[in-house]
């Protein structure tokens, strides 16, 4: 694929629920000489979500540093990032799932916060990998803010890919590369 190709920059996963994108983002850069650091975006809302966090906790090896962060990703990303560093940010759905929740009406508030983040994703000194879901291939949504959230995560997809070095697609934990630079 394109494992080892780059020293710095941000590479995009995509793929729908359960495709394989997670696996894969951990698996990219798994080697040793890095320091290895996972960005966790999700809450536990409720039990369900609770024993999904636990399982993807499980499934880290014990070298990622875990750090807990639901809604400023950007800020992280710039706090954490240096040279001989991979960050993984797992996932921006749930994180964008999180900005509804803290601004639901404030549309303005959540796509200042995704362009912020697409903006920050220049001048990387070391490699940040961004797992997103893509929700826009299914049927239209019966309501308002499911079809709000979908745009919302058709438009951050959109901005993080046009300011990554490199975009994959996962389907049935086979990538696919959209973008290689």
């Amino acid at each position: 694929m394109f494992k080892r190709e780059i020293r710095n920059g941000a590479i995009l996963i995509l793929g729908g629920a359960k495709s394989g994108k997670s696996s894969l983002a951990r698996r990219l850069f798994d080697g040793p000489g890095l320091e290895h650091i996972f960005i966790a975006t999700a809450e536990a809302w409720d039990i369900e979500m609770e024993d999904r966090i636990k399982r993807h906790q499980a499934e880290r090896s014990e070298k990622w540093k875990t750090v807990e962060e639901p809604l400023h990703i950007a800020a992280r990303i710039k706090e954490l990032d240096k040279t001989d560093t991979v960050i993984l940010i797992d996932c921006l759905t749930l994180w964008l799932s999180n900005l509804f929740i803290r601004h639901e009406h404030d549309h303005e508030e959540i796509y200042r916060q995704i362009d912020g983040l697409a903006a920050g994703l220049s001048n990387l000194k070391g490699i940040v990998l961004l797992v997103s879901n893509e929700v826009g291939m299914g049927i239209v949504p019966e309501n308002r803010l499911a079809r709000d959230f979908r745009d919302a995560a058709g438009y951050m997809n959109q901005r993080i890919a046009a300011a990554v070095r490199k975009a994959v697609i996962v389907f049935a934990g086979l990538p696919v590369i959209l973008k290689d630079e």
